[in-house]
């Protein structure tokens, strides 16, 4: 009773704990989008000008909501594979070692059969998500099985994957320019790629996983309270297992789209996506601890992390203020989220 009180208690008139816990993702993205224009005003009025229209802004423009867009699309596919765990309350560290892998045997295969989608390589994308597939049901099975705690277990097949990546390759980058397969990049419906599309049909399926299959129940279950859970008759090790194999499908997807992005795979394609990933998942408004949370606030929080990447470009800042920016919105997330009066300790 007293937790709930706590969690409950008014900060000023309707505002409640549980209140700003799940609007302040999306008033932060609203205020973003409208303090970068604002910004451009800013920039015109000492440049002279006299005038400023909002419909002339690089910042809402369409191209510049698509390019948005194209930088969000394998954040966004990696993230949401980071939220199906992170609702169980472990973390996946492993995404950039399996985004290595995945784009590097998916070029393989790609190349090997044939080099086009109009001929055998299209077999490249089922492998390259069965080899996600596999990474992550690997990386469950150590969790669970050895008892390793998971940030553990992920960061070490993390960088068991780049280096395994990296021994495919020897280094060098594997092109691929199949034009069918690039149309992911090129071709546009509604003035936005096709791999913004591709991106939300994913997104739709993770959601459907999530709210209207037992697993997705059963990894609320795990994040709630994995000894209620275990007590109530779930194999708790079995849905953790499958957890993560399902998140190694999704970093799957994302290692295509970042390969369809910039028509490369090698080592250094899984760069930084740990970094974006969690950081859109805190700052999206999912708790690390377990149970709250879900894949719409993931696409919140990827959409925080890219118009704040995209507008400090398109207003001339450095890209380490950009990562200072993005390190202090994950610290106020989760200290906005962490209900003080019911832990003692954060782990």
């Amino acid at each position: 009773m007293t937790d709930m009180s706590a969690q409950t208690e008014p900060l000023g008139g309707l505002l409640t704990r549980d209140r700003i816990v799940k609007w302040a993702p999306i008033l932060v993205l609203v205020a973003l989008v409208l303090l970068f224009p604002f910004f451009e005003f800013l920039e015109d009025l000492l440049e002279g000008k006299d005038h400023f229209y909002l419909l002339d802004s690089r910042f809402f423009s369409i191209r510049n909501a698509a390019r948005i867009g194209i930088a969000a699309a394998p954040a966004l596919m990696v993230a949401v594979g980071v939220t199906f765990i992170i609702i169980m309350g472990s973390i996946d560290l492993s995404m950039e070692g399996t985004i290595s892998v995945c784009a590097v045997l998916f070029a393989f295969a790609f190349l090997g059969w044939g080099g086009t989608l109009a001929s055998w390589a299209w077999l490249a994308i089922p492998t390259a998500l069965l080899v996600g597939a596999l990474l992550g049901f690997v990386n469950g099975l150590i969790h669970v099985r050895l008892k390793i705690p998971s940030f553990m277990a992920s960061l070490a097949m993390g960088f068991v994957g780049t280096g395994f990546a990296l021994v495919l390759t020897g280094g060098d980058r594997l092109r691929v320019e199949d034009e069918l397969f690039r149309s992911l990049l090129t071709e546009r419906w509604l003035n936005f790629p096709i791999m913004c599309h591709v991106a939300l049909a994913f997104l739709l399926l993770a959601w459907f996983i999530q709210s209207h299959t037992a697993l997705g129940r059963n990894f609320y279950a795990v994040g709630g309270g994995e000894q209620l859970a275990q007590s109530s008759g779930l194999n708790v090790a079995r849905v953790r297992v499958m957890g993560f194999t399902l998140a190694g499908i999704f970093f799957a997807v994302g290692a295509l789209l970042a390969v369809g992005r910039i028509g490369i795979a090698e080592t250094a394609t899984g760069n930084n996506f740990m970094f974006v990933s969690i950081t859109a998942v805190v700052v999206g408004g999912t708790a690390l601890w377990g149970g709250i949370g879900g894949v719409w606030n993931t696409l919140v929080g990827v959409l925080i992390v890219n118009v704040i990447n995209n507008g400090m470009v398109v207003i001339g800042l450095p890209s380490y203020v950009q990562d200072g920016v993005l390190g202090t919105l994950v610290i106020l997330a989760v200290a906005l989220s962490t209900n003080r009066k019911s832990v003692t300790f954060v782990k």
